[in-house]
């Protein structure tokens, strides 16, 4: 087959081009430059798209032997991933902009170029593994990316590749260093990968502004202080509130809820987080073809965490294909924007992913 691979210049992507070069297919290498302004290097572990990066993939590239190209996606992604991260925060809603880079950038801009330019396949390094077609867990479950990937719909799973979802990181490393390729040792990009210097507040109210509102306490709607947007805060969070004063018991306060029409951020006891159910839309069922009825499963609102068994029923909100999930035993911190990814509970090791929909309302526990 004729293979493109993205490379972001990372351990992963390399060793994930390696493999499918090994395994006799027609590889060329791709870095996608992401950044209308990309700096000379990286910072450590964060921040990624760095020319730093593009020559990292470029060099391994020639180690490969493969063909290697650059191409420019920049305004493609901040259209569709900054610019919709910084629309959710400020509409109160936790996004995860990975699952937009996925699903509009690798698996549907770059896709769709490597399919018009004759490539059977598109392989990157994410962790997680496909099994008859089916999408399922990584090996490495502190790897698995999985939730991450959970948008993407059959079609454009069947031109999929993980290469290295079989093997665990250490491994990775040890392999990359066989081959000898130099990002082996490579530290792993974290957090917000356009947001290089951590501080995701100061980056949205750049971009947001100053949208003055009140924090309040949800038992006696005391105002407890004064905030600059709803986009400083998301539900959890425990620091940050700019409340002086403790609460009345002495225990710690969370955000709880968040109103941006009125700006009021609303905060409480960890209790007040215990979710029961939630309403999900832009619903994607992984198969292509909707449940008919209930369907028992395991569902995952965050990146690493956030599990509980559940009951997925397919409804519709607007007209448009949506779904209702009752959890089994309450959550704890979920927000609206977040994904609900769904896993088989009648799967033999729970890895299988049957859908997800972006959460849009959730029910508060009576417990």
């Amino acid at each position: 087959m004729r293979v493109l691979a993205a490379m972001s210049g990372g351990v992963d992507s390399a060793v994930a081009a390696a493999r499918a070069v090994e395994a006799g297919h027609d590889v060329v290498g791709v870095h996608l430059a992401l950044s209308t302004a990309p700096g000379a290097l990286r910072t450590g572990s964060r921040g990624c798209c760095s020319r730093e990066d593009a020559d990292d993939a470029r060099r391994a590239a020639d180690v490969l032997g493969i063909p290697f190209y650059v191409w420019d996606f920049a305004d493609r992604f901040k259209e569709d991933v900054i610019d919709e991260f910084v629309a959710s925060y400020a509409a109160g809603e936790t996004p995860n902009p990975c699952l937009s880079c996925n699903e509009k950038i690798k698996f549907s801009a770059l896709a769709e170029r490597a399919e018009a330019l004759g490539f059977d396949a598109l392989a990157t390094g994410h962790y997680a593994r496909l099994v008859n077609g089916e999408l399922r867990r990584a090996v490495d479950e502190d790897k698995d990316q999985s939730y991450v990937l959970a948008v993407l719909d059959h079609q454009q799973l069947s031109r999929a590749m993980f290469p290295i979802g079989d093997t665990p990181k250490p491994q990775i490393r040890d392999e990359a260093e066989r081959r000898g390729l130099a990002v082996a040792n490579k530290p792993d990009s974290h957090d917000i990968c356009f947001i290089p210097s951590g501080d995701t507040r100061a980056f949205l109210g750049a971009r947001i502004g100053v949208r003055p509102g009140a924090v309040v306490d949800s038992s006696t709607g005391e105002k407890l202080a004064d905030h600059e947007g709803v986009h400083g805060f998301t539900i959890g969070q425990r620091k940050g509130l700019g409340v002086e004063a403790p609460a009345s018991d002495g225990a710690p306060r969370y955000v709880t809820g968040i109103d941006p029409e009125s700006g009021t951020v609303t905060v409480g006891p960890a209790t007040d987080l215990d979710v029961s159910a939630m309403t999900a839309t832009k619903v994607i069922w992984t198969s292509g073809v909707t449940p008919d009825g209930p369907i028992e499963c395991t569902v995952q609102v965050r990146a690493h965490g956030g599990l509980a068994p559940a009951v997925a029923t397919p409804i519709e909100v607007d007209d448009r294909p949506a779904m209702r999930i009752d959890l089994r035993q309450p959550l704890r911190g979920v927000a609206r924007g977040q994904a609900a990814v769904l896993y088989a509970a009648d799967d033999t090791n729970g890895d299988l992913v049957l859908g997800c929909g972006r959460i849009a309302d959730t029910v508060e526990s009576a417990g």
